[in-house]
């Protein structure tokens, strides 16, 4: 399952949520790919007002604010959906 983390440098909750999403994949496998969004321009306006974004591989696109229970949650629900 891959796992697209929309960021950008200097970004404290996208960097709070990488650490948990790395924690998370110690339990669940998923490949973490983590896009700067300042690299991307249509990155850049889709989310610029909105990240962190995850975008989740058989699952939901989730925004902010990220609750560790609900991503652990969703992150489970796809990886069952894409074994």
């Amino acid at each position: 399952m891959r796992v697209i983390l929309y960021s950008k440098p200097d970004c404290p909750l996208c960097d709070e949520l990488k650490e948990e999403l790395r924690t998370f994949q110690q339990g669940l496998h998923f490949e973490l790919v983590e896009r700067n969004i300042l690299e991307h321009p249509d990155d850049f306006a889709r989310y610029r007002y909105w990240i962190p974004v995850l975008e989740i591989e058989g699952g939901p696109l989730l925004y902010p604010p990220h609750d560790p229970g609900v991503v652990w949650q969703a992150l489970s629900t796809a990886s069952r959906r894409t074994i």
